[in-house]
């Protein structure tokens, strides 16, 4: 029958056997011819035999591999790190340690893991590190040792600051314990370092700030500065304003506004009539040790503007503090400036003097008296970075 097979099915068990698997081979050319009795038997007996279902299509999340999330945030980090590493640079060496790694860029890599370890963390891993270091020198009271780079108050280009954690940080030190609450008695730039004091209770917040306000709060700070003041020791009564500097780069920053100005002749000083916008700073400083073009300077500040160490250090004084990129220079924003001797000790090219952070650290603060009892003093040692330049600039750290 043309080119077709034809079969022709009997009523037995062999023929329907036969007539399965040539439906199941799936060959169009067989034709079955059958008769009605056979045919509902036929059917009845097909319709028992198991038919090879198809494996369900492999979705895209299905091929993915389970990744966990330290997996995750590792990849996350090199990615971000191939970002920064273009051109080959100290990034580059971090991503892949086969990488050759020069002296600098060892020095370079290892300024910044003493600086940008704490900008960007979760805000439970800043509190835990905050707590690790915290002193409770009274029961209304708390210090903190407070990180370089991350800002006291809320602030626009960091997500971390210490005022949002402090609600966590209370938890750590009260308890879940209704009430507890820490509040910032006197705050510190983002660029320092040291004592940060905290208050438990309001009652404590007011008593501080109002010693504070009466200049009664004594704070000392450290600082590594560029040169050796001369002379050694005294007091700096020289007003700080805040002016515009103009040119390529306008900006803002405080400068000093003297109230007396060097005569003509040279001989003598002369009064000159004081800015309205100007505020009063004095400064006491106290020169602890020096070597190699630097030194290791003591500060205590009697007023509380804005920038003041910094502005009576540079411009007072002639020394400007290691790292202060903004007072280093009046007319322009650019790294600071460093001898090639105090280059070589640190292991830095000027090229690479951006990376250098601010050495200013508030060592100490004393309270006279608090509350009628004793004095109160608390101090909080040097970061890493701190004590690493010294030991490079072969300053002896004193044991205070």
């Amino acid at each position: 029958m043309n080119s077709y097979r034809t079969v022709t099915l009997a009523c037995n068990n062999d023929v329907i056997r036969a007539c399965k698997a040539a439906i199941r081979s799936g060959k169009t050319g067989s034709i079955c011819h059958i008769s009605r009795g056979v045919a509902s038997l036929l059917t009845r007996a097909y319709a028992s035999v198991p038919r090879r279902e198809e494996p369900p299509p492999v979705s895209d999340s299905d091929k993915r591999p389970n990744l966990r999330a330290i997996d995750l945030a590792r990849k996350i980090r090199q990615e971000k790190l191939k970002g920064n590493a273009t051109g080959g640079g100290s990034d580059a060496a971090v991503l892949n340690p086969s990488v050759p790694v020069s002296q600098l860029q060892k020095r370079v890599i290892e300024l910044r893991q003493f600086t940008q370890q704490l900008q960007n963390v979760h805000p439970n891993v800043l509190a835990k590190h905050l707590h690790r270091g915290l002193i409770l020198p009274h029961p209304e009271l708390a210090v903190v040792n407070k990180p370089y780079g991350v800002s006291v108050q809320d602030g626009s280009s960091n997500k971390n600051n210490i005022s949002d954690v402090l609600p966590i940080l209370a938890k750590m030190v009260d308890g879940i314990r209704a009430g507890s609450r820490l509040h910032v008695c006197l705050g510190l730039d983002k660029e320092t370092t040291g004592t940060l004091l905290l208050a438990r209770t309001e009652e404590a917040l007011d008593y501080v700030q109002n010693l504070h306000k009466n200049h009664q709060v004594e704070r000392k700070y450290w600082v590594v500065a560029v040169g050796v003041p001369v002379p050694s020791e005294g007091v700096i009564d020289i007003p700080v304003i805040e002016r515009e500097v103009t040119g390529a780069q306008p900006h803002f920053k405080m400068g000093l506004s003297p109230v007396y100005r060097v005569s003509d002749g040279g001989e003598g000083v002369t009064k000159v009539r004081a800015n309205r916008q100007a505020q009063g700073a004095v400064t006491q400083y106290r020169v602890l040790d020096s070597s190699n073009g630097c030194s290791l300077v003591e500060l205590q500040p009697i007023t509380g503007v804005k920038h003041q160490l910094r502005v009576h250090m540079a411009y007072a004084l002639g020394s400007p503090i290691l790292g202060d990129h903004k007072y280093s220079h009046w007319t322009k924003l650019a790294p600071q400036k460093l001898p090639d001797g105090v280059l070589r000790r640190l292991g830095l090219e000027q090229s690479k003097a951006r990376y250098l952070p601010l050495h200013l650290h508030a060592r100490q603060v004393t309270l006279p008296e608090f509350k009628g009892q004793s004095d109160i003093t608390v101090s909080c040692p040097l970061p890493k970075y701190f004590t690493s330049t010294l030991r490079r600039l072969q300053i002896p750290i004193p044991d205070e």
